[in-house]
């Protein structure tokens, strides 16, 4: 396990440590998943790197190449292969995230009502806007 990399008072690090319960439905070296204590809807899971980073830009790309693979795993023994389901991943408290661990929610979606409900307030924007945003995106990479 990478224990080193994980912090003394973080929710998320105890949970990983064994120092908080939690339904574990499975771990890998790098990664833990468990079921969301206030669920959006039924086998809301979280999948969670064994590395302690507020933000996914903090966490190395090694741990991040382990979450989607597992979180595709959990998805599937789950049965959401023939249903929908949103995975969502929350950087910073204006954008939602309320732990503040790098943590990727897997929600499924079994009807309307249930699972994550969100808006999509689309802009309005030129071509020339989206050639200057990006020109300053590719510039940096």
């Amino acid at each position: 396990m990478a224990a080193k990399h994980l912090t003394k008072d973080c929710l998320f690090c105890k949970i990983i440590r064994g120092e908080i319960p939690s339904n574990k439905v499975a771990e890998t070296e790098k990664s833990y998943c468990f079921l969301d204590i206030n669920p959006l809807s039924k086998g809301h899971a979280l999948v969670i790197p064994k590395f302690h980073a507020e933000f996914v830009h903090q966490v190395p790309d090694d741990f991040l190449a382990d979450i989607l693979p597992l979180a595709k795993k959990v998805a599937l023994a789950s049965g959401l292969d023939a249903s929908q389901y949103n995975i969502l991943q929350n950087n910073g408290p204006m954008a939602h995230q309320v732990v503040p661990h790098v943590h990727f929610h897997i929600i499924p979606k079994p009807s309307a009502e249930q699972g994550l409900k969100i808006g999509w307030p689309q802009q309005q924007v030129t071509q020339e806007e989206l050639k200057a945003t990006l020109k300053s995106i590719t510039d940096k990479l």
